[in-house]
């Protein structure tokens, strides 16, 4: 990938400070967002411990940012699996020292069924995998991001979470948890200066797409695609801290982000940019 250039989407900002010393790990690191969300934090000076389940992948991945003098080790870990999660986590550390950034990139496509006609563990496979992943890596890390009072934890969310997707029932599912979960965490962890996010990349052509239908994919005529680069700049600078005051907000690839910096003060007045009932007299529910 290289030196980020603003053309590609990725905003000037990004060229102008640093992440040298800190240590992250990105989930789901081996291909696509995760990947280039890898490079980019390595690019900025951040040593990277990219983790998937295909080993060929996150090798792929720490060989580029290598090759372009960044630091970054390889680790095979199922996120979905305590054991495999805390092995991960302890072995960034004693490669790359204590983390100060996780990505929860990895992600399940979730099932192309209605509900009766699903395969049940795979279904919840989804919930796993885009929730229990997430939960698992964030609680791995955090006794060392509390012990240091610092820390930056970004999930990957999508808006299918916030609206009813009948075609995939179950992905939508596991990211309307993951606002909850984002939430919640970044006003506990608040008070040791942690920071929560969750950050939809948009529409991204990646290969967890091919695994959607193609009758579904054709009624995406009108959909605007992003490049994986544009949700590794906002990744970015939320690592950076730029964003702290918007930490538990739900975020997304096409937002302004110098807006809603400049705007934190409203959005958390009026509980903006979160997940919400609103009652037909227009209070919250």
């Amino acid at each position: 990938m290289g030196k980020i250039e603003t053309e590609k989407g990725v905003s000037k900002h990004a060229k102008h400070r640093s992440l040298e010393g800190e240590v992250a790990i990105v989930t789901g690191g081996g291909r696509g967002i995760g990947r280039a969300i890898a490079e980019t934090l390595a690019t900025h000076g951040a040593r990277v411990s990219v983790t998937a389940r295909t080993r060929t992948e996150i090798a792929e991945t720490v060989r580029d940012i290598q090759s372009r003098g960044g630091s970054a080790t390889a680790i095979v870990a199922d996120v979905s699996d305590d054991k495999q999660v805390r092995r991960m986590v302890r072995e960034t550390q004693r490669r790359l020292g204590p983390p100060d950034i996780l990505v929860n990139n990895a992600g399940h496509p979730g099932v192309f069924a209605p509900l009766w006609d699903s395969d049940p563990e795979e279904w919840w496979r989804t919930l796993e995998v885009n929730l229990r992943g997430p939960m698992l890596c964030s609680r791995a890390v955090l006794p060392s991001m509390i012990s240091r009072r610092r820390g930056v934890i970004v999930n990957i969310g999508s808006y299918i979470g916030i609206s009813a997707t009948p075609e995939d029932i179950a992905y939508s599912t596991s990211k309307c948890a993951l606002v909850r979960l984002t939430d919640g965490l970044a006003a506990l962890a608040a008070k040791y200066g942690i920071q929560v996010f969750l950050l939809s990349p948009g529409m991204v052509k990646t290969r967890m797409m091919e695994e959607i239908p193609g009758e579904i994919i054709d009624n995406m005529s009108d959909v605007v695609w992003f490049p994986p680069e544009a949700a590794a700049n906002v990744v970015l600078r939320l690592a950076r801290g730029e964003g702290k005051a918007l930490s538990g907000r739900f975020l997304h690839v096409e937002d302004d982000f110098d807006q809603l910096v400049r705007e934190a003060e409203r959005i958390l007045k009026e509980n903006l940019y979160t997940l919400k009932l609103l009652k037909l007299n227009g209070q919250e529910g």
